[in-house]
């Protein structure tokens, strides 16, 4: 007999978080965590509770406005060196959203080896925005590329990190933010002092950012003031802008 052939693997977009509009006018892709390098298949709960929440919080706030939420469902849960399979994955779900919903605007909103892939992924055309989570990302090496951010030209980008992560570095975000902003000045990055990886001290009001920040980039809402002032302040300012504990409250999303 002969060997049977291995089955191609193909990525997926989960079901629409919350009720699905009858006319979708942007979307938000929800890119998980990953490892650095693996071929297992991801699990089916590999999203975090960060993501998850972070779902329901748009698909609630753009409910009005048409925003369809979907989370990515990888082909595997390793980045894995040059093949960069889950960057690969979120241009392959970007692809869909347009088949899908047509030329709507889509923002990237991924959290560790996730924020990578959507920093990464940020310059497919219907990309107008992008939000990265304590992303993932490589040590600087001379002997390497620097990771690359001229694709995000044009983009709104927003990164956080927690001041205390213990898994992914804080300071070469800032770098990479640094990096960007002299190609786009839509660039703006808020530190979380004191919190570690999964954001968990101040989680809703991370979650308060990014729902302000994305009903923003995609439907073109008044964005709060801590927002404008990060965008518009030249680096270092707007790039370590602090995160307040409370932020949110008076904003009604």
């Amino acid at each position: 007999m002969g060997q049977q052939a291995t089955p191609v693997r193909t990525a997926g977009l989960g079901k629409a978080v919350g009720p699905e509009p009858t006319a979708v006018s942007g979307a938000v892709l929800l890119l998980p965590g990953g490892e650095e390098i693996s071929d297992r298949r991801p699990s089916p709960v590999w999203a975090t509770a960060l993501i998850r929440s972070l779902g329901r919080r748009f698909a609630r706030a753009g409910r009005e406005e048409g925003l369809a939420v979907h989370t990515v469902h990888y082909r595997y849960r390793g980045w894995n060196g040059s093949e960069a399979h889950l960057a690969a994955d979120a241009r392959w779900a970007a692809d869909e959203v347009v088949r899908r919903y047509g030329d709507v605007p889509v923002c990237l909103v991924g959290l560790d080896m996730g924020g990578r892939a959507a920093l990464r992924a940020g310059g497919h055309e219907a990309v107008n925005s992008v939000v990265a989570l304590a992303p993932w990302l490589p040590e600087e090496d001379v002997a390497a590329p620097a990771e690359p951010v001229k694709q995000l030209a044009g983009r709104r980008v927003l990164i956080v990190h927690g001041t205390n992560d213990e898994r992914t570095d804080p300071e070469l975000s800032f770098r990479l933010a640094e990096r960007a902003k002299k190609a786009n000045r839509n660039v703006c990055r808020f530190e979380v002092h004191t919190d570690g990886h999964t954001l968990h001290q101040y989680r809703e009001e991370v979650r308060s950012l990014a729902v302000d920040f994305v009903m923003g980039a995609l439907f073109g809402h008044s964005v709060s003031r801590p927002v404008e002032d990060a965008l518009a302040a030249p680096p270092p300012i707007g790039l370590r802008m602090p995160l307040a504990a409370g932020f949110g409250k008076s904003l009604r999303r």
